[in-house]
């Protein structure tokens, strides 16, 4: 097979290469979508799952007024989140219209600049749209509700992490620890970095970012840590995973719990729960120590690696989480784009399980959510679709990721020179290399990079 070949840093022959076409089309789509979004979530038509707004004008409105005093709202159970919430929550109130306003004007930013980032992304040569195109048509795809919804911005500044790894890696830390002080996952892009001074640089500024935020926080405002008190009485929420056994037990007449709002979501509460709670926790550790084991001995790497590992690392994350909320999908969204815009990603027939599972993410919320909380037959059968969309999915990842970094099989034609190859690092002719595939080489007088792959 023939492969490009390399573009010297700086070079627009790749940009220059690519069909306007294709961009005019991601920025018309991205136009249209967004602009039925706002028509849904400002009333102009009406919601098929009527109004969604109320999280932010009501609920997320309350707690900017407690924070404005210096506050936590400890005092509400709904408020479940890291510290570095805050930032997010107070945002709205630099703007000059209204909180409800002014929220989905940075939702729409962050949305914006996301599309704008996997765009830039895809535009280098070597590297693809498709990537574009996932958040272009998958974001639109969960409904207004992801206006309403401050993920999308914890999703925007994860996702420019992500890319930023590769060349910055500093950067990239950085970025992934904000985000993991506002909502602890986007921490989870971390473990498919190389080892060597990649990994040491983008962890220590992650870990120094979420922790001196954190303390800032905590030593400025009262009750920066009192959510963690709350967590060991969570029930089972009713959309996730764990619920499903639940649902089909209710629905044949063989569960007596209930389901009621519990620590800001409707949950199960009852028989089986405590158990299938226990079930969903060791499933999480589980998953976490195969993707330490895969870590320590997975054999090569790709300029996909790191983006398929965090990509597996969240899908995990969220099958076997207790709660799975609707806006949970547009994390899993952002990541899968990310994965996308390298052509050899193993986790493209993961991002086409995510992108379907998203449209019936909307059906069953808001559309179809009364049925849901009732257990109803119709909408249980479109949540346990949804949900074990996302289970295969997650269980796809990790077989490709696995299979992906063993053996000798050839390293799919990616380029892009992250600077001028450098004395003692030759590269083939015809191919180039994005740093991370150099698996941190950064001394002069190492091994070249042929003989470390």
């Amino acid at each position: 097979m023939e492969l490009a070949p390399a573009t010297e840093p700086g070079s627009s022959r790749g940009r220059l290469g690519r069909p306007l076409g294709a961009l005019a089309a991601l920025g018309a789509t991205w136009v249209a979508t967004r602009t039925l979004l706002v028509l849904l979530i400002t009333g102009v038509l009406k919601s098929p799952g009527g109004d969604v707004t109320a999280d932010v004008w009501m609920i997320y409105h309350a707690w900017y007024g407690v924070l404005q005093t210096g506050t936590f709202p400890f005092d509400d159970v709904t408020w479940q989140y890291p510290p570095g919430a805050a930032l997010v929550i107070l945002l709205p109130g630099l703007l000059p219209w209204s909180y409800l306003v002014s929220f989905w004007v940075i939702c729409g930013i962050a949305d914006a600049a996301a599309a704008a980032l996997l765009v830039r992304t895809g535009l280098r040569r070597g590297r693809a749209l498709t990537g574009a195109w996932m958040w272009v048509v998958g974001v639109p795809l969960l409904g207004p509700m992801i206006y309403n919804r401050f993920d999308v911005i914890v999703t925007a500044v994860a996702l420019a992490g992500l890319l930023a790894l590769i060349r910055r890696p500093a950067v990239g830390g950085l970025l992934l620890g904000l985000g993991g002080i506002v909502k602890v996952w986007p921490l989870l892009g971390l473990i498919g970095t190389p080892s060597g001074r990649r990994t040491r640089r983008s962890w220590t500024l992650a870990g120094a970012t979420a922790v001196s935020i954190g303390f800032l926080l905590a030593a400025g405002m009262n009750g920066a840590f009192d959510f963690l008190a709350f967590q060991k009485d969570r029930g089972i929420e009713v959309e996730s995973v764990g619920a499903l056994p639940l649902h089909l037990a209710r629905i044949a007449g063989g569960w007596d719990g209930r389901v009621t709002m519990n620590y800001g979501s409707p949950e199960m509460l009852g028989p089986w729960v405590g158990v299938i709670s226990k079930v969903m926790m060791a499933g999480t550790v589980l998953g976490f120590l195969w993707l330490l084991f895969w870590r320590f001995t997975s054999k090569r790497r790709n300029a996909a690696t790191m983006y398929d590992a965090a990509l597996c690392a969240l899908l995990i994350f969220v099958v076997t989480s207790r709660v799975i909320s609707p806006q949970y999908l547009v994390w899993l969204v952002g990541v899968a784009a990310v994965c996308l815009t390298v052509r050899g990603s193993s986790q493209r027939p993961v991002a086409l399980l995510i992108l379907l599972a998203c449209p019936l993410t909307l059906v069953e919320f808001p559309t179809m959510f009364t049925q849901v909380l009732a257990s109803d037959p119709g909408a249980i059968a479109v949540l346990a679709a949804r949900n074990l969309l996302l289970l295969a999915a997650a269980v796809l990842s990790c077989v490709r990721l696995w299979r992906s970094s063993r053996g000798e099989a050839p390293l799919p034609p990616t380029v892009v020179l992250d600077r001028e190859p450098t004395a003692g690092y030759p590269v083939r002719p015809g191919i180039a290399y994005e740093q991370d595939l150099l698996d941190g080489i950064d001394h002069p007088g190492g091994a070249p990079a042929e003989q470390r792959r």
